[in-house]
């Protein structure tokens, strides 16, 4: 393995442990690309939890836009990350359009309430998560096959970590739960963003959370060949991301949901074994 595929692995391995493990299921010549596939995915995600302004955060995606526009001309950037793709694009036929769908959605992740209503969250969530189970089948030899299983498992993974996510998020006044769905319950986005949990807030939780159940069931519900199930893998630890989340007097700016290591990578296995998530 090459210094910048490993380098991609040790970011992975450190910053988004469920799509690690899932990569380790993967054929030990693909791993490499999976993980620089991931690292993009965590350069892009990460934006907006780093920049203040939203002009910074536009500015570094469109730094990524352009690196992986270039790769298709044959010019490389002196990133790792990049650099790792480069050898990914020249191995499969990964659609251009699904990296840019990627980093366009990212855009949402610097706006204060970026959601109108659950259309738009799961329209974000398969841009994302689900391109990204997209990209990683047509690493794992599956072509666009897996495309519509890779839709509702990567809406339910998603849902599962902006729940999680919720209160940092919160606290640098960024939001990524409906707007309708607040309204209705009668939950203030103003009160959220000062720490502050209620009865409508619950309600909301619980009417994502039944979203992504239903998500992961419909994903389940189309035949998935084992060999390529480690691109829709992370979705397995769907149900144990939401079972603390839905717990009676659950609180998400004071309670920490944090799955231990070897529980998600049993849950993974279970799955393999099963040949469904």
């Amino acid at each position: 393995m090459s210094q910048n595929f490993e380098s991609c692995e040790d970011i992975i391995r450190k910053s988004d442990y469920d799509r690690y493990a899932a990569a380790v299921f993967a054929p030990k010549r693909v791993r490499g690309h999976l993980c620089a596939l991931y690292a993009f995915n965590y350069e892009i995600a990460k934006t907006g939890e780093t920049v203040s302004e939203v002009l910074a955060g536009q500015i570094r995606l469109q730094w990524w836009r352009d690196a992986i526009a270039e790769l298709r001309e044959g010019k490389r950037r002196e990133h790792p990350v990049v650099l790792a793709l480069a050898e990914v694009l020249r191995a499969h036929d990964l659609p251009q359009n699904l990296f840019d769908q990627m980093i366009d959605a990212r855009e949402c992740d610097l706006d204060e309430l970026p959601f109108q209503d659950m259309a738009g969250l799961e329209t974000y969530a398969d841009a994302t998560s689900g391109n990204v189970m997209r990209l990683a089948a047509r690493i794992l030899g599956a072509g666009e096959s897996l495309d519509a299983a890779a839709r509702d498992a990567g809406i339910a993974y998603a849902i599962a970590g902006l729940l999680r996510a919720m209160p940092y998020r919160a606290a640098n006044r960024r939001l990524a739960l409906p707007v309708a769905s607040l309204r209705a319950a009668g939950a203030s986005p103003d009160d959220i963003f000062a720490g502050e949990t209620s009865a409508g807030l619950a309600t909301v939780y619980a009417e994502l959370a039944e979203a992504a159940r239903t998500h992961l069931r419909a994903a389940n519900e189309i035949s998935t060949p084992r060999k390529f199930l480690p691109a829709l893998l992370p979705a397995a630890v769907v149900p144990l991301y939401l079972k603390p989340l839905m717990k009676a007097g659950f609180n998400p700016f004071r309670d920490v949901v944090d799955i231990p290591i070897h529980r998600r990578q049993l849950a993974m296995l279970g799955a393999v074994m099963k040949g469904r998530l």
